[in-house]
């Protein structure tokens, strides 16, 4: 699409939708391009002379990589809020069935449980990994350092009937996803029901316990951000709980289906825990990816996937995956993928990004 095509009405030019990756140098300060004209992208080479539109002025304090919007279109001007995925009907799709796509092998050898792909990626399956018990609690080491990641840690929890011992981490976020059972979750002092389908957020400092009353397990994924350190690299079980718990931010949990659903273009996804119930920086979310295979992306976070229900691929540079319901979906900051949905009714998937608040940004 050329900038001529791209221009509606008065508004600016779209160069292209996707955003543009830049590493940025302390004490530099970026002219951001908004009309969308200039043969600098993403950057102001004067071309809006004559227009409306000016330069928007960005210093970088310090060293960082960003995502400068391509669209023009954000919100969060100079850089991309994921708007561009509202600017066309469909999100795109990759054709797996291309010369390039049939040429690229599948991964067929797990270890441990997984399936690794290009990069740190990988593809665990949870009914396949190493099991541990304590008390009432069967746990599995889903992602850790040790399997590749940087920024956070996650676990599968099976608690049997009656209450597991307190539960601590560290001095980080701790995220809950309850996929089976009911109960309640203990935080410090305060007690809160317990249900699947729903996201639940533990604070820095606060222990947690799960309290099962029925014969049923109660089945959750359990994510801590940044990644639990060494040497245990793994959750702390204790006879008593801390009885702190921040008031200042009350509300721990959003049910599916609580909250609005954000669109991007024919998909969605509703967040779980963010923002409003105090996480500066961990994102919970779920999302419905239709039949298809999504264009080859990347983004600036590291992020899990759980796969909740269908089944699929999961593609890298040059290696595939199969992906179903059950499994977990590790992916490296910055690498390359691409995630099909093969079921008719396509794919729903839970994920966590660290740092990051909003899963609809990708280059």
């Amino acid at each position: 699409m050329s900038n001529d095509d791209a221009v509606s009405g008065d508004g600016p030019s779209i160069p292209r939708y996707k955003p543009y990756y830049y590493k940025l140098v302390a004490g530099k300060t970026y002219f951001w391009c908004t009309c969308g004209r200039s043969g600098s992208q993403p950057f102001c080479d004067g071309s809006h002379k004559g227009t409306a539109f000016e330069p928007v002025a960005y210093r970088a304090e310090a060293e960082a990589e960003v995502l400068f919007c391509g669209c023009k279109h954000t919100r969060s001007a100079p850089f991309c809020d994921g708007t561009h995925n509202n600017l066309s009907d469909s999100y795109g799709e990759d054709d797996p069935d291309s010369p390039a796509n049939r040429d690229i092998p599948a991964a067929l050898h797990r270890i441990e449980g997984r399936l690794h792909l290009n990069g740190r990626c990988f593809v665990a399956r949870t009914a396949m990994l190493p099991v541990r018990t304590d008390s009432n609690v069967r746990w599995s080491t889903v992602i850790s350092g040790a399997t590749g990641a940087r920024f956070q840690s996650q676990f599968y929890f099976e608690v049997a009937r009656g209450e597991s011992p307190a539960i601590h981490f560290g001095d980080g976020d701790t995220v809950l996803l309850v996929v089976a059972g009911r109960g309640t979750l203990e935080i410090g002092s305060r007690s809160f029901d317990l249900a699947a389908d729903t996201g639940y957020y533990v604070r820095p400092g606060e222990d947690f316990s799960i309290n099962n009353a029925a014969d049923e397990p109660i089945r959750c994924y359990v994510s801590f951000c940044p990644s639990v350190g060494e040497p245990a690299e793994e959750p702390h079980f204790a006879e008593s709980r801390n009885p702190y718990f921040d008031d200042v931010y009350p509300a721990r949990s959003v049910a599916v289906g609580g909250t609005e659903r954000h669109k991007m273009a024919d998909r969605s996804f509703q967040l779980l825990v963010d923002k409003t119930l105090g996480a500066e920086q961990v994102t919970q979310f779920i999302g419905h990816i239709p039949l298809s295979k999504a264009p080859t992306h990347r983004h600036l976070y590291e992020e899990a996937l759980i796969i909740l229900s269908g089944e699929g691929c999961m593609w890298t540079e040059d290696l595939k995956g199969e992906v179903s319901a059950g499994d977990v979906i590790f992916l490296p900051a910055k690498q390359p993928h691409s995630l099909q949905a093969t079921h008719p009714d396509g794919m729903v998937v839970a994920g966590v990004i660290y740092p990051g608040v909003n899963p609809d940004i990708n280059f």
